[in-house]
């Protein structure tokens, strides 16, 4: 019904991704190649047909169509007295940093992930402390008595979590969410669970909410949510925050609204509310889509480029490369690809240290695209060999 595959012209249009050389194929930063639900499309132009843009506020059913969405689809009930708008999962997460913890204090994370966490962290004057995901040559795994050692520690005070897990692409089982709240909790660390990718698996997964699976993860945590990444509407800036606990509520609520994060522009709110309300079906399709873009992608690189091995993910539209066998620096090797293909992909050193021969590749994309993406790949990897 939705066409996937039609090839939109996105230069000159002050685009953070498209705003590369001519001869460049960008596939780095997380944002979709594909027009959004035409639902959400609808509801925007009637906002503009209003023509007047003034000061806004949040209604019900804002707040009522995320519950519902979150009750149906993701088997969590989310009472509305939980629930914050914020402009944006970073700003919430930058927000919650300064405001749950003291300069000088361990912020927890697990690397290779989601490299804007070490700027929420950096810049507020706090310390990364990260407690490496182990990569055993074919998946990632968790150490849990390094992470119980650093949740120990009593400088830590808060725990970044990212569920789904953003670059490796790993949905969080019950079992090991339960675990960390449970070591969380023990020690007085706090959770902030980014979950912005929830909606993006693949067609027969489902994600957790990190706060559902136990009274404790719920009492701890703090959850970001947001329909920016799955409906490709990142540019609206949208987001909100669920935190059960009222004392904590209290206090991230404070700090978003003296940070100037919790008012929503003109088109926030009809965008989120018709994309959890009418979108469902549109979203259904664009996961069958990537995952086909995903399966096909790794089938290419199996047979053209067995040098390289994609880590296996159930969630995202995001590839994790291992590039261990061709070269030791993804720095200079995505460099390098750009240079000689204009194929511009992620180097995984902006994850972490652990993430230096890996590369991240975006296939939100049509399937053409990505397949010029992953031929420029090839060609850019034979050079990188030859010379």
């Amino acid at each position: 019904m939705y066409d996937f595959d039609k090839d939109i012209n996105r230069r000159h249009t002050n685009s953070l991704k498209w705003d590369v050389k001519e001869n460049e194929l960008p596939m780095w930063v997380a944002d979709m190649d594909f027009e959004t639900a035409p639902e959400i499309i609808e509801a925007l132009h009637k906002r503009v047909n209003h023509g007047i843009f003034g000061y806004n506020t949040v209604p019900d059913t804002y707040f009522q169509s995320i519950q519902m969405w979150w009750e149906k689809y993701h088997h969590f009930k989310m009472k509305k007295e939980w629930m914050m708008f914020c402009t944006g999962v970073v700003p919430a997460i930058s927000s919650i940093v300064r405001k749950v913890t003291t300069v000088g204090e361990n912020v927890l994370i697990q690397s290779p992930v989601y490299n804007i966490f070490y700027n929420s962290i950096l810049n507020n004057g706090r310390h990364v402390l990260s407690s490496d995901l182990v990569y055993d040559g074919k998946a990632y795994h968790i150490d849990f008595g390094d992470l119980e050692k650093k949740l120990a520690l009593p400088q830590t005070t808060l725990m970044i979590l990212c569920n789904p897990h953003n670059p490796i692409g790993k949905i969080w089982d019950k079992e090991t969410l339960e675990r960390i709240g449970a070591l969380c909790h023990k020690h007085h660390v706090l959770v902030l669970s980014d979950e912005i990718h929830c909606d993006i698996t693949a067609p027969q997964e489902e994600y957790i909410p990190f706060a559902s699976v136990s009274k404790i993860n719920q009492e701890i945590s703090m959850t970001c949510i947001a329909p920016t990444k799955a409906f490709n509407i990142a540019g609206l800036q949208t987001s909100c925050i669920v935190v059960p606990n009222a004392v904590l509520r209290h206090k991230v609520n404070r700090g978003i609204n003296t940070d100037e994060v919790a008012e929503a522009n003109s088109f926030a709110i009809s965008a989120s509310i018709a994309a959890f309300q009418k979108g469902r079906e549109w979203l259904m399709e664009l996961r069958t889509y990537i995952e086909h873009n995903k399966q096909k992608s790794v089938a290419y690189i199996n047979e053209h480029i067995p040098e390289l091995y994609v880590v296996p993910s159930k969630a995202t539209y995001l590839l994790w490369v291992d590039c261990s066998k061709v070269c030791s620096d993804s720095i200079m090797f995505v460099d390098y690809i750009r240079k000689e293909t204009g194929l511009y992909v992620s180097d995984g050193q902006e994850y972490g240290e652990n993430g230096k021969q890996f590369i991240r590749i975006n296939v939100a994309c049509p399937y053409q695209r990505m397949m010029d993406g992953l031929e420029r790949l090839n060609e850019g990897i034979k050079s990188f060999q030859r010379k």
